[in-house]
């Protein structure tokens, strides 16, 4: 049975470690409403950029002059993986759930007989493929996004996948993130970056409903300008994804905390009480004993 010493030493931790998952908890929901506009404000543009490059897929369809950014190759051996992390933990599930996910897709991809490859955004997601996939890892970026994402932190992990792919390293590129929905709701996504998926095109159309639209410049070179455009684009949006999940699963998981915390104050406090007045109780026995005794 702990000493009424090691109960206070107890109930004085768990409180220091409840002002700091407190003061976790009202950071993290100070940075959520600004992180959640940022990525809520990113969609439209992203989700339009996609369709109108769809459209463009749709009416260069088996042309051999399609770029491969949109076109893609004949083969799709060789899969690269971008699983984009956070680099700080207390986030909950927020991580593991993406970790999860490009696990199983590793697994089924290497099942397939497929060559995979793993780009990761963020230290949790470096740690952990390289702890289990140390061979698959071909670059790691981390801090990313410590003072609010950016598009000119996307840019350049744009500019190292399109590099990589034009020299032949992959066939398919797809990035693995958490899109938000509310603070405890994200969404584990996949979103195909490379080629241009078919989902995007047939949403392009079904915008067009018949119309036909005249290009100027030429397809081919609105596409040498937009396709990597548009890769920067679609993963400076998973980044903003990912930094208002992080936030909103950091909230929840914070404010969880405070409360499992003060529950436990409350538990060891009756403990305490307890063991008090049975100390005493003790005591007071042994003062009539040896009362009686006399």
């Amino acid at each position: 049975m702990p000493s009424l010493k090691d109960l206070r030493n107890r109930i004085r931790s768990v409180k220091s470690t409840q002002k700091i998952t407190s003061a976790m908890k009202v950071v993290a929901a100070s940075r959520l409403k600004r992180a959640q506009d940022a990525a809520e404000a990113a969609r439209p543009y992203a989700e339009r950029m996609e369709r109108m490059l769809g459209s463009l897929a749709k009416s260069m369809q088996g042309l051999s002059t399609a770029p491969p950014l949109l076109a893609g190759r004949a083969k799709s051996d060789t899969h690269l993986l971008v699983v984009a992390t956070s680099d700080r933990g207390l986030a909950g599930g927020f991580n593991a759930t993406i970790l999860r996910e490009a696990r199983r897709q590793i697994r089924t991809l290497q099942a397939e007989g497929k060559t995979v490859k793993i780009l990761t955004i963020g230290r949790k997601g470096r740690d952990s493929m390289r702890r289990d996939y140390a061979k698959l890892v071909i670059a790691s970026h981390t801090d990313i996004g410590r003072r609010g994402v950016g598009f000119s932190e996307a840019e350049p992990i744009a500019t190292e996948i399109v590099t990589r792919f034009l020299a032949g390293e992959f066939d398919v590129a797809k990035i693995i993130f958490n899109k938000f929905r509310s603070a405890i709701t994200q969404i584990v996504t996949t979103r195909q970056l490379i080629p241009l998926s078919a989902g995007a095109a047939n949403a392009a159309a079904d915008d067009l409903n018949g119309a036909v639209y005249e290009f100027e410049p030429d397809e081919a070179e609105i596409l040498a300008e937009l396709l990597p455009k548009n890769l920067a684009i679609q993963i400076f949006t998973a980044l903003l994804e990912n930094a208002a999940s992080e936030q909103g699963a950091r909230m929840t998981a914070m404010d969880n905390s405070t409360r499992n915390a003060g529950d436990m104050i409350a538990r060891l406090t009756v403990n305490y009480n307890r063991t008090r007045q049975a100390v005493i109780t003790k005591e007071l026995i042994e003062i009539i004993s040896g009362a009686e005794a006399l």
